[in-house]
């Protein structure tokens, strides 16, 4: 058995599960979310806990059984408390504006950067240079704070970009003054 995909999940208490043949809806606090789970994966749900069984031990069955398993509870917890990423901008001149859901980024360009906030994700600055995407779907938090991180991501002499909060970024030593050629 996969050791993910055995456990058992629970359903916290102002949570809906609705399990109707491969089709999963999830409905809490903070939103809702459907998934559609792969033919060959079992989805059930009796008395408050949702199970994930596979039909065999075949390699592609017991990773579809883990990933089934941890998409669903994602889905759970998104709807219980939602996710957030946080990213910090470095660099002299680098910030981040709010313009409607979107924001604005000014990241050395000669042009800035206008970025609109995707379906069911919101982005919030609590100050120019920290950006917190949050949402109840966790793909879709992850997804966003990517495409954000690459229009500069840090670079390694002097750690100028956006990077995640508690992302260490290895530096390098830059070139050494030596003698002339």
């Amino acid at each position: 058995m996969s050791r993910i995909g055995k456990q058992p999940i629970e359903v916290p208490q102002g949570t809906d599960v609705t399990v109707n043949g491969q089709n999963v809806h999830v409905k809490g606090p903070k939103g809702e979310l459907t998934f559609d789970a792969h033919v060959d994966m079992t989805v059930t749900l009796e008395e408050g806990v949702v199970t994930v069984m596979r039909p065999s031990d075949e390699p592609q069955h017991r990773a579809l059984h883990g990933l089934t398993r941890m998409l669903v509870a994602n889905m759970i917890e998104g709807v219980v408390t939602g996710f957030s990423k946080t990213l910090e901008i470095q660099g002299v001149g680098y910030r981040a504006l709010k313009k409607g859901s979107g924001i604005e980024l000014n990241l050395g360009f000669s042009h800035t950067i206008n970025y609109p906030a995707p379906d069911g994700v919101s982005l919030d600055l609590p100050d120019q240079t920290t950006i917190v995407v949050t949402g109840v779907d966790k793909q879709k938090v992850g997804q966003a704070a990517a495409e954000i991180r690459a229009f500069r991501p840090p670079e390694p002499y002097k750690g100028k970009g956006i990077r995640y909060k508690g992302e260490h970024v290895r530096r390098k030593a830059g070139k050494t003054a030596g003698a002339g050629a």
